[in-house]
């Protein structure tokens, strides 16, 4: 397959784009409207509030490639207020056990939920939690993914106000029965993200990029009914685990942002909303443009890991212009002394993007 193909499928994965190439389309990044609540939600894991009875269920998670059906499921609620974003997670589980509990540890090495959050959509300065079953938080801020050159992983932040409880539908670490399954309840606070005090971040009308995983190993169980990760014959290693998502990444790697959901904080209130509307919204174009450049960029990421340099021109990255409803979508790239930048400018919005050597997109 030549490199122009290679990159057709790679949009053709998530966006219906008319791009001179043939193949079948595929499925976009996942949507989901957030609505508003103007009642208070204890987060105590019992989910007693009738306001989540007003809320869809996302899709049913999937296998991470987006190839196969997970063998538990797993889907989310998403509601919001002017304090806080809200997320409920069922989890279907019949064996609940973790083993972990210190702040900040590497919870995925328990069965976990995880959540990744960029609010400006620029693949930096994003958020990650996860959590177990024991309620044990692990809370980090990303400058880059890890692909990038010197990224940073700061898992001393803390999200100072958050809310979180599990509620267990079955026996917690105990091995002589079959459990239903676990329930996360979280409140986010949204002066989690703020950057500075006065600023106003809550994202009334707007969509932020967002996914969620949840991690799930192959377990044993010792003669004390003690559970643990499940290792292979020769006891050498860890059986590889299972990685279940809301919106699939197309490879084993939650840390491509740029192929995160679009969750949209619509300010409509719950109440007025029928369960039967769509939570879903149209992703602008501007997005598959986005998209591209990002492909573009791990393209020159591939390149100068081989090469220890950058490809050249526009040529040599792309071989022709791409085309987006009818319209063509022309791309430029700028070396310098420390890298380069590919840009173009938004038929759509007359928005010009950057994108960097070290994966920011800046838009003007």
């Amino acid at each position: 397959m030549n490199s122009q193909n290679k990159i057709c499928l790679f949009l053709l994965i998530f966006f219906s784009i008319n791009v001179f190439c043939q193949t079948k389309i595929a499925t976009l990044p996942k949507t989901y409207t957030a609505y508003k609540t103007n009642i208070s939600i204890n987060i105590d894991g019992k989910v007693n509030e009738s306001i989540w009875n007003k809320v869809n269920w996302s899709s049913n998670f999937i296998d991470i490639e987006g190839e196969k059906d997970p063998k538990y499921q797993t889907k989310i609620k998403i509601i919001w207020d002017e304090d806080f974003f809200y997320i409920l997670a069922d989890i279907k589980e019949p064996h609940i056990w973790g083993n972990i509990n210190k702040k900040d540890a590497v919870i995925y090495l328990n069965n976990n939920f995880e959540i990744f959050i960029d609010p400006d959509g620029d693949t930096h300065n994003y958020y990650e939690i996860e959590i177990n079953a024991l309620n044990t938080i692990w809370d980090l801020f990303l400058t880059k993914p890890y692909r990038e050159l010197n990224s940073l992983a700061i898992n001393d932040w803390n999200i100072t106000g958050l809310k979180s409880a599990i509620g267990i539908n079955g026996t917690l670490n105990n091995p002589n029965d079959t459990d239903k399954g676990w329930i996360v309840e979280m409140a986010i606070p949204w002066s989690a993200f703020k950057t500075s005090y006065f600023q106003d971040v809550v994202p009334r009308d707007k969509y932020w990029r967002v996914n969620f995983s949840r991690v799930n190993w192959n377990h044993t169980i010792d003669k004390n009914g003690a559970y643990s990760r499940k290792q292979n014959k020769e006891g050498s290693k860890y059986l590889k685990e299972f990685n279940w998502v809301w919106s699939p990444q197309g490879v084993i790697n939650m840390h491509e942002p740029e192929k995160w959901g679009y969750v949209l904080f619509s300010s409509k209130n719950i109440n007025d909303i029928n369960l039967s509307d769509l939570n879903t919204f149209n992703i602008p174009k501007d997005e598959q443009i986005k998209y591209l450049m990002y492909t573009l960029h791990r393209k020159q990421n591939r390149f100068f890991k081989k090469n220890k340099a950058w490809i050249q021109t526009i040529d040599l990255l792309i071989e022709s212009d791409f085309v987006i409803d009818n319209k063509k979508i022309k791309l430029k790239l700028e070396l310098h002394k420390t890298g380069y930048n590919i840009f173009t400018t938004s038929p759509f919005s007359n928005k010009e993007f950057i994108l960097t050597e070290d994966g920011e997109l800046i838009v003007n």
